[in-house]
């Protein structure tokens, strides 16, 4: 059994994102006043760590300490400085003929799951993410301006064969 500490550090890292107290509090089955407490032992036994605990008035996250920037923004740009690689430029190819294309959709044309590729090119701004209209729970990807200029076009219609292959909007 987890104490109430290294469960709500289990919690906040599953999560990847701020996470509201008061669904921390409920989750930990603990009471909100409770919860300072179990907050700030967590955060003593973080430190040092490379992670720490932020905290709003509503909110609290796990994130990495101002001591490891340097670290992390050198860990960034190595991922950035790579070469696409196959998988990236295949998702790429997706969202361009299919004028934008959800995760599904990417994930049904080249037969695997597409996440690790989705999340390379939103890193490196080749796509943008924004939610499909007809379905607000679902992102539907488009190709950047910048996505244009590293494939060395000025325009989408101009990819080879774009009007027999992509789909009409």
């Amino acid at each position: 059994m987890l104490t109430p500490p290294a469960a709500a550090h289990a919690l906040l890292f599953a999560s990847g994102e701020p996470m509201e107290k008061k669904q921390l509090a409920s989750l930990l089955d603990i009471k909100e006043t409770e919860l300072k407490v179990v907050l700030e032992t967590l955060s003593n036994l973080l430190k040092g760590s490379g992670i720490t605990l932020v905290e709003t008035a509503n909110e609290v996250e796990l994130r990495t300490t101002p001591e490891a920037t340097v670290l992390v923004k050198k860990l960034h740009e190595s991922e950035l400085a790579r070469d696409l690689g196959k998988a990236s430029m295949e998702t790429l190819a997706v969202v361009a003929y299919q004028n934008g294309s959800t995760r599904g959709e990417i994930d049904w044309v080249r037969g695997v799951n597409s996440s690790t590729s989705l999340r390379t090119l939103l890193m490196r701004g080749l796509i943008e993410g924004r939610e499909d209209e007809h379905d607000k729970r679902r992102i539907r990807y488009s190709l950047t301006t910048e996505a244009l200029a590293y494939l060395g076009l000025t325009r989408a219609e101009d990819l080879p064969r774009f009007t027999e292959l992509s789909k009409p909007e």
